[in-house]
């Protein structure tokens, strides 16, 4: 499956942006969804999970109540609104997609296939 990330930017310390990833080339609804991302001199870290059904999420403990994930099966979409954001944020934001059902939604190698990145910048 190919991934598409869009939507960052650079945004104020409160605000909000929503980021999106298009998905295409196998079957959308066969795949977990998740959101990482990576900030420079940093490891690539978890952010978010969503369920093939779209019935479960999982957050770090850091974007709990600020962000929220989503997906559209039927137009092969996942969003990540983030709200409230800080500077501490500030990263290159990676969709990625994974065929095995449940299990470990933290670990990089659990994906199977990473869209091309996003980067989100929020100035204090």
């Amino acid at each position: 499956v190919q991934l598409q990330a869009s939507g960052g930017g650079l945004v104020q310390a409160g605000g909000s942006l929503r980021l999106s990833c298009a998905a295409s080339g196998r079957t959308f609804s066969n795949y977990d969804m998740g959101w990482f991302r990576q900030a420079p001199g940093k490891e690539r870290e978890f952010v978010a999970a969503i369920a093939r059904s779209g019935v479960g999420t999982v957050y770090t403990d850091s974007v709990k109540g600020r962000f929220t994930i989503s997906r559209d099966n039927a137009k092969n979409t996942v969003h990540l609104q983030m709200n409230s954001l800080k500077p501490e944020d500030t990263a290159v934001y990676y969709c990625a997609a994974k065929s095995y059902s449940g299990g470990d939604y933290y670990s990089t190698n659990r994906y199977d296939y990473w869209g091309q990145g996003t980067q989100v910048t929020v100035s204090s």
